[in-house]
């Protein structure tokens, strides 16, 4: 390690002429310098959360359970569907970075995987991708009005969660729930299909539970640093909402099954060992603060789910 204690610059670094280098700044500097063009495209992709694209799988909710999966135009129009959502949350995620950048910056864990608080994209290149995003959207609404006016309330309610509703107790909670409701509506108006209210209540009781689990995991991790909203929780309240929404989510989905196809209940124990595993790997694992990490991150878990879609396939196909 070298190490000469030279006068300090903006930001922390030292002015040029100056050298200070230990391990860890050495390959930070060396990969900043390597190719910044490069790093801001890294920051770039990251900033659109591609790992969170998962949740937009339930938009394939109505094509798996109305037995159009063997239906080569329906598969289409579900992949259409599902590209258009994860346009639409990357917009959303870039909203919200730029809003929380300063927030961000204070966070113990979200400065460092945040590029914009982390300084690998600008505010300028954010607004850039986003203006592309919202363009490309506008112009899907040309050719699929209905899903994209969906997609217009998915917009509208994360916008209203940013600047407003994500700083009040409880509705912070039932937006981010509306929003996989959403993505199941964009699912069945794509495919001109009825929405099953079984299909969305289940749903709804099942991203409550995500998101107070969520909400446990922030608060247990960094206190109110992270979120002004959590003043206003405690652990016992907030372990209470998940419960019952968990235990919602299971009840209407076994009735949601049961009435839809008898067989489908051989799915009911994966989806209580699915409830189970997600709550160790919450309690035990310290897990739970990004769902989406939760689930690709525990091999039982994603089995689980894997499972579970191999099931209902197999099941409604014969």
């Amino acid at each position: 390690m070298l190490r000469r204690q030279e006068a300090v610059g903006p930001e922390g670094l030292p002015e040029s002429g100056g050298v200070r280098i230990d391990a860890r700044s050495a390959g930070w500097l060396g990969a900043m310098s390597s190719s910044s063009s490069g790093g801001m495209i890294v920051g770039l992709i990251q900033l659109v959360r591609p790992r969170q694209w998962v949740k937009n799988g339930f938009v394939f909710a109505p094509l798996v359970f109305a037995r159009e999966f063997t239906n080569p135009a329906s598969i289409k129009l579900s992949l259409l569907a599902f590209a258009l959502f994860c346009a639409a949350s990357s917009a959303c995620y870039i909203v919200n970075d730029l809003h929380d950048i300063e927030r961000d910056r204070r966070h113990p864990t979200k400065r460092f995987s945040r590029p914009l608080a982390a300084g690998r994209v600008s505010r300028g290149g954010a607004l850039a991708l986003l203006g592309l995003i919202l363009a490309g959207l506008a112009v899907a609404a040309v050719f699929q009005p209905y899903v994209m006016a969906v997609i217009a309330g998915y917009l509208i309610l994360n916008v209203a969660y940013t600047f407003v509703l994500k700083q009040q107790p409880v509705l912070d909670i039932f937006s981010i729930a509306i929003g996989f409701v959403l993505r199941i509506c964009a699912g069945a108006v794509v495919l001109d299909l009825p929405l099953s209210g079984w299909m969305l209540i289940t749903t709804l009781c099942l991203a409550l539970y995500l998101a107070a689990v969520k909400r446990r995991q922030e608060l247990l991790g960094s206190g109110s640093d992270g979120r002004e909203v959590l003043e206003k929780y405690s652990p016992a309240l907030i372990e209470r909402y998940a419960e019952m929404s968990a235990t919602g989510a299971l009840v209407f989905y076994s009735l949601f099954v049961m009435s839809a196809n008898q067989k489908l209940t051989a799915t009911i124990p994966l989806v209580i060992f699915g409830l189970f595993r997600y709550w160790y790997v919450v309690e035990r694992l310290g897990a739970g603060e990004s769902p989406t990490d939760a689930l690709l991150s525990d091999l039982p878990l994603l089995a689980t789910v894997v499972a579970w879609v191999g099931v209902c396939a197999i099941v409604l196909y014969t």
